[in-house]
């Protein structure tokens, strides 16, 4: 099954089901990707609460759900903010949501009443209030999140369409699940940038990592930013890349005004962007890495599901979720990681490779060593000592990502797309796990871009 080029630019290069897809489109309309965050105690934050909720408990945090429509997750608390007269660091989120969808997600305000919430008035954004806590939000009270994802445009019959769903959905089953990949949202699919940037920043090259943010384009994104791109890598004169860039793009505006009055302050310019984005560069590096240990393991046979000797094993706490505590395969304690397998109470990992985490031994260990070779990048480069705050020790993650009450309904008439059927999926995946990565098993898309990805 070949697999289009953008994606093996990510390091995904495999599929993990056999069977063709359907094809087709998500993401047409924002309503077309809904994700509702849920966290680890069952609460769910919901799109259309159906009927408004009393405040109640007590505490120093305002919990409310913040549903946005086509926001990117950064942009939208920041807005909230000012609209609230607070710092950002006074809004806690749990996790990143998709940009081009209609999402639901749990977010605490410090020092917050709820009639203060009423005052928020943002386009496409909302707020309302649940309760107060003495705990902020923060990632480990995540579960994960639950989808409903309309796929339009598929041009195979119902039939066709029915049969080939059904079949990958009998081989996601039998592995136990799909490929735990970081997925397309994670490098960004118009401009897939991100990974670059880190890469160019663990080897210490500022100013190239700043020209790739700011100036490598991209032929899938805006003409008028794509221009303004060309222009500055041409010109590299960034006070007139700050008349030129749209206004849309906020996060190079601020580098570029920074750079405008210090052309060689890269330090200081990066820092001009909020935390999150700029540890998001490494991040991005080390999921890029992930991906291609994942895709080489996957190429050479070694199954996903089964332990070897020398893989990492990390164990999964009471909601089946992966904890810090692993063991590192032996060929003695192999049979029984892999009873702990097959009762779900572990699950096979691999290094997001950082200043604090080494590769694994055995076969998987002399995949991991060969990628780093290539890209010619260690475990140490990982901590940028100009820029310590982004630096990453690194982890592990589990390479089988698990999929919860998967539902499809039958396909219909797409309205929106005369002559062609539609199909809504609803599923819920562990946090960390890509929408994008189950459906690309389903759709097998040869033009991400065109097929909404």
């Amino acid at each position: 099954m070949r697999v289009p080029r953008l994606e093996k630019e990510l390091g995904m290069e495999v599929y993990a089901s056999q069977f063709p897809g359907i094809g087709g489109r998500i993401r047409q309309f924002f309503e077309d990707f809904v994700v509702e965050e849920v966290l680890v105690d069952g609460s769910r934050a919901e799109v259309q609460p159906i009927e408004p909720r009393q405040v109640v408990g007590e505490g120093r945090y305002l919990i409310c759900v913040l549903v946005k429509r086509g926001w990117d997750t950064l942009l939208s608390v920041k807005e909230c903010a000012k609209r609230l007269g607070i710092g950002q660091k006074r809004v806690q989120i749990a996790g990143m949501k998709d940009a081009k969808a209609l999402t639901a997600q749990h977010v605490s305000l410090y020092g917050i009443d709820p009639e203060q919430i009423l005052q928020v008035k943002i386009k496409d954004i909302t707020l309302y209030p649940l309760r107060f806590s003495d705990e902020m939000v923060f990632p480990h009270l995540l579960f994960g999140n639950q989808f409903h994802v309309l796929i339009r445009a598929i041009s195979r019959s119902s039939s066709v369409a029915e049969q080939r769903i059904k079949n990958v959905q009998s081989e996601l089953l039998n592995l136990g699940g799909f490929p735990n990949f970081f997925g397309h949202q994670r490098f960004g699919t118009v401009r897939p940038i991100t990974h670059w940037v880190g890469k160019f920043l663990t080897q210490g090259d500022l100013e190239r990592a700043a020209l790739v943010f700011l100036a490598q384009p991209s032929p899938y994104e805006h003409p008028e930013a794509r221009e303004a791109r060309q222009q500055l890598q041409k010109t590299q004169d960034f006070k007139e890349g700050l008349r030129n860039f749209p206004e849309h793009l906020k996060y190079e505006r601020s580098m570029l005004s920074h750079l405008v009055k210090q052309p060689r302050d890269f330090v200081g310019a990066f820092r001009r962007l909020p935390l999150k984005l700029r540890k998001l560069f490494l991040q991005a590096y080390q999921s890029f890495l992930f991906n291609k240990f994942l895709s080489q393991r996957t190429q050479q046979g070694i199954l996903i599901n089964e332990a070897q000797t020398g893989d990492y094993a990390v164990y999964l706490d009471s909601h089946g979720l992966p904890t810090t505590n692993f063991v590192q395969v032996t060929a003695q304690s192999r049979s029984g990681v892999e009873e702990a397998l097959n009762e779900g109470r572990m699950r096979i990992a691999t290094p997001l490779i950082g200043f604090q985490q080494s590769c694994s031994e055995g076969v998987q260990g002399e995949i991991e060593r060969e990628i780093l070779e290539t890209e010619n990048v260690a475990p140490q480069h990982f901590y940028v000592s100009s820029i310590p705050e982004i630096s990453a020790p690194g982890g592990l993650r589990a390479i089988l990502a698990p999929i919860v009450n998967l539902s499809v309904e039958k396909p219909t008439k797409d309205s929106a797309n005369p002559s062609k059927r539609k199909v809504m999926l609803g599923f819920t995946l562990h946090r960390g796990s890509y929408a994008t990565v189950l459906l690309r098993e389903f759709m097998k898309p040869q033009d991400l871009i065109k097929a909404g990805f």
